[in-house]
This record gives structure tokens, C-alpha cells and sequence, in this order.
């Protein structure tokens, strides 16, 4: 029997300008006995940037930042640097994150080697009109008709004088290199999208217009059952297992209160993580606690960082939009119970 044990939150927003609405979605990474911990959060101008702690005994705060580690510095994310998540890869941390520059939400990049000192290196999702994104991706064949709901263009005050692009978000690169290969998710909605590359550098104009005119074969997971029938979106970074890439995403449902988000579960083969082996047909975990059911967005269980100690797996998460929680699972029984769901 699979069991979730919910830890409660384990950050809360402060009275500090940077983090006063709200702290969440965290990235977190492990070195030593010691968790690093990325969080995004909401300042009184509502514009986000990303919050640092250190944590012991993967839900104990030991060290937090008073400034934020990473904030707004370039007009392509003026009003927001949202949403991190983090891997290793040889000797550089990667963290992607969402910039928003106040119309347009697009994921971007920024290295480090020391979990201290960043480099930015811009928006790394291409910047295509909801027009354009048509035009491509029919080229063979006609699109779902939910990508045309979810991303058709709205309209802008011709005073912002802005081009309005696809939001293209949740980025999640795989902690190691698959056939001498990067491999990374990315959501446009409905859908999650993986895509591979040799180098990241090699993500150009015509990179893209590859792989949007043969969008359909990039499309690894879709809409499947009740809880995650309006929209799925990348969650964690995957975990590799012997039975696959665990991957810990999100799925989104409407109500009639609006949308609930829940921690959902998939696996996708080892050696080509593009091809989905199994999947839970119900939510891993799903908001019914007060702390995931009420704040700034109610009914929202957000999970964007994970770790593995020993049998048991913590999966960090964003409680309502407001707070930072941690789950636990049995990583065994989890994988068990995947497996006599094949897809």
C-alpha cells in the first residue's frame, strides 16, 4: 500500500521585503549531510526572485539567506524570476527558472560551481508568436485543439509596445547526460515536451524550428486520467532508479472552485527517457491540508525538488502558492506500485 506522509510546511514567508506574500516551489539539491535549497519568492511589489537556505536532516533550517541569490536583472525577467529547479551535471549546477517580463513567461538558464556565484545565460525556450507556433507545428497534421485554447494570443495595450510569445515553462534538465546527450523537459500547455542536445549552447532559431516542425514526436506526456485532465506540467527533476527515471510532475484539474493541483507519478525508460513505461492513475498526493488548500492560490500541491535517503524519497513542494511543504513516500513501494501500472 502506497503511503504519503506529509511533513507540514517547513519555510514560511518573513516580514523581509523580497519574501513577504509568500515563499515556494523550491529546487533543492544535496551535498554531504547538508540540503541546498532554491526557493522562489513573493515580494510586496509581487515580483519574484529566488530565496536560499540550507537545511539538516532533509526539513531542518539551519541557514537563510537575508537577500535573495538570484533576482530580476534583465528586461526578460523585470517582473519575475520564478519557479527553480536544479541538477548536477559533471562539475556545474544548473538551475533553470521562469523569466517573466511582465506579459511573457519563458524558461531560462543559469550556471554555477559553487552554489554561490551565478551566471546567467538568458532564455533558452524559443520566442514564437501564438501564430507562428501554429504554423509549425501544423505542418503535419492538425494540433491538439487544447494547445489552440491554452495559448492562443491575447490581446496587449499598444502602449506596452510587446511582443507576446508561447509561454514556454518548467524546464527541468535530467541530472546526468544519456548517451552523451542533455536531456530536459519543458511544458507548453497541455503537454510536457522533452527534448535532447548535444550542447546547450547549440539551442538556436533553427534548433527550435526543427523540433516545433515535428512538435507531435517531442510530446512525452499527455492528459490521461481524472486529476490530471486539464493540463500536466514538469516537476521534479527525475530520479534515476534500476526500474527507470522516476519522474514526479504536476496535474492539474478544473472544479468548479477553480484548479486543484496534485503531485502525480510517472516512470520513462533509463536509456531513452522519451518512451513512458508507467504511470499512477491517481495523485501521488493532492491538496487536503489547510496550508495546501487556502492561500494566495487555493488547492495547490506544487512539487519542484526531490531527494532520496536511504528507502525514502522527500519531495518538496509549494503549498496554496504561499508555503514551502515536504511528503515523504517508501521510494520502493512507490516503484512497485508504478510498475502494475504500464502505460
Amino acid at each position: 500500500m502506497l503511503i504519503v506522509k506529509k511533513k507540514g510546511t517547513i519555510l514560511e514567508k518573513t516580514s523581509l521585503g523580497f519574501e513577504s506574500l509568500g515563499v515556494l516551489n523550491p529546487a533543492v539539491i544535496k551535498e554531504g549531510s547538508t540540503v541546498y535549497m532554491f526557493y522562489r519568492a513573493i515580494g510586496k511589489d509581487n515580483i519574484s526572485s529566488i530565496g536560499y537556505c540550507e537545511i539538516e536532516n532533509d526539513i531542518e533550517i539551519i541557514n537563510r539567506k537575508e537577500i535573495p541569490i538570484l533576482y530580476s536583472q534583465f528586461a526578460y525577467e523585470k517582473c519575475g524570476v520564478e519557479d527553480p529547479r536544479i541538477v548536477k551535471i559533471d562539475d556545474i549546477y544548473y538551475l533553470t527558472y521562469t523569466a517573466y517580463d511582465g506579459i511573457n513567461a519563458l524558461s531560462a538558464l543559469a550556471i554555477s560551481k559553487d552554489l554561490k556565484h551565478w551566471e546567467k545565460k538568458g532564455v533558452i525556450v524559443p520566442k514564437y508568436s501564438y501564430k507562428r507556433f501554429k504554423h509549425l507545428t501544423e505542418f503535419h497534421g492538425e494540433l491538439n485543439e487544447k494547445y489552440l485554447r491554452f495559448n492562443r494570443e491575447y490581446k496587449v495595450s499598444k502602449k506596452h509596445k510587446k511582443e507576446v510569445f508561447v509561454w514556454d515553462k518548467n524546464v527541468i534538465l535530467f541530472p546526468r547526460k544519456i548517451n552523451g546527450k542533455f536531456y530536459f523537459l519543458h511544458r507548453i500547455k497541455p503537454d510536457i515536451q522533452i527534448i535532447s542536445i548535444k550542447n546547450i549552447q547549440d539551442l538556436s532559431i533553427d534548433f527550435w524550428e526543427d523540433i516545433f516542425l515535428h512538435f507531435n514526436d517531442y510530446i512525452l506526456l499527455t492528459p490521461k486520467f481524472n486529476h490530471e485532465i486539464s493540463y500536466i506540467g514538469g516537476g521534479c527533476p527525475p530520479i534515476e532508479t534500476e526500474e527507470g527515471w522516476l519522474l514526479i510532475y504536476h496535474g492539474v484539474h478544473d472544479t468548479i472552485e477553480g484548479y486543484v493541483y496534485s503531485a502525480c507519478a510517472c516512470l520513462l525508460e533509463l536509456e531513452n527517457p522519451m518512451h513512458e513505461i508507467a504511470r499512477l492513475p491517481y495523485p501521488l498526493f493532492e491538496p487536503d491540508k489547510m496550508y495546501e488548500k487556502n492561500g494566495i492560490v487555493h488547492n495547490v500541491c506544487f512539487p519542484t525538488g526531490a531527494l532520496v535517503q536511504d528507502d525514502d524519497l522527500y519531495i518538496y513542494y509549494g503549498a496554496a502558492d504561499e508555503h514551502i511543504a515536504c511528503a515523504t513516500v517508501s521510494l520502493s513501494t512507490l516503484l512497485t506500485e508504478l510498475l502494475l501500472n504500464p502505460i
